[in-house]
């Protein structure tokens, strides 16, 4: 009877963990949710809120890092569940960046309100969208112990890289056709770059996640479409 309490009491607290991590998962989403739409509204008010909220994602992840400690001085895990606590704390910490690089988006959106409003920041949400479909499908695979859906996942990271560099493009040749526009657009380059950022993260728990269910690592090169860095820029001309 004790013992099956013990193991009762060991299998609440895992799910605790692995709820704690989704309820982090689930706000980081739409954190990034309500900073791109702070983005397109100019509301200064809701990229503020959305500042504000990054303190509740910290918490989370403190909170996810004294289950893991607790369960790993007290109950000793070893296999599929010592993966689960690993895998855990990773994700909590890619998910605590992910909420950092919307609360930043939400912070560049508060002085991009202050300039007038230029034509690429229109692309801008067809980006956070993309990466916000890739979080909620690596939560739903997370929540679901599901690798496959994690690999794919892993597998879209590409065309979000794709989306960066066609958008990082675009910037540069508004920059370069309408120097007035310089300062907005940086602030874009950079909300842009957190925006690619996320992907990668969600990409790293997808990893994660595999590894958890199969106990083993992908083998296969990251895809990768990220071409900004190679750009040539000739100040000279204007891109056509």
């Amino acid at each position: 009877m004790v013992s099956e309490h013990i193991t009762r009491a060991y299998d609440e607290e895992l799910r605790r963990l692995s709820n704690t991590v989704a309820e982090m998962g689930g706000l980081a989403e739409s954190q990034l949710g309500f900073a791109i739409e702070a983005v397109g509204k100019r509301d200064t008010d809701l990229a503020a809120r959305v500042v504000e909220g990054d303190t509740r994602v910290d918490q989370l992840e403190r909170d996810v890092d004294n289950l893991a400690i607790r369960l790993l001085a007290l109950r000793q895990p070893v296999a599929r569940d010592l993966r689960e606590i690993f895998a855990a704390l990773k994700i909590a910490s890619d998910l605590e960046r992910i909420a950092d690089y919307a609360s930043n988006v939400a912070k560049r959106s508060i002085a991009l309100s202050q300039t007038p409003p230029v034509r690429p920041v229109y692309a801008l949400p067809r980006m956070a969208h993309f990466a916000q479909v890739q979080i909620k499908d690596v939560l739903d695979a997370y929540v679901q112990r599901d690798a496959e859906k994690a690999y794919s996942v892993w597998l879209r990271d590409a065309e979000l890289d794709e989306m960066y560099s066609s958008l990082f493009r675009e910037l540069l040749t508004y920059m370069m056709e309408d120097p007035r526009s310089i300062g907005a657009c940086t602030h874009l380059l950079f909300m842009a770059k957190n925006i690619e950022r996320i992907g990668d993260h969600a990409t790293n728990i997808a990893e994660n996640l595999f590894y958890l269910v199969n106990g083993m690592p992908l083998e296969e090169a990251r895809p990768k479409s990220d071409v900004s860095s190679l750009e040539v820029i000739n100040p000279g001309r204007s891109a056509k």
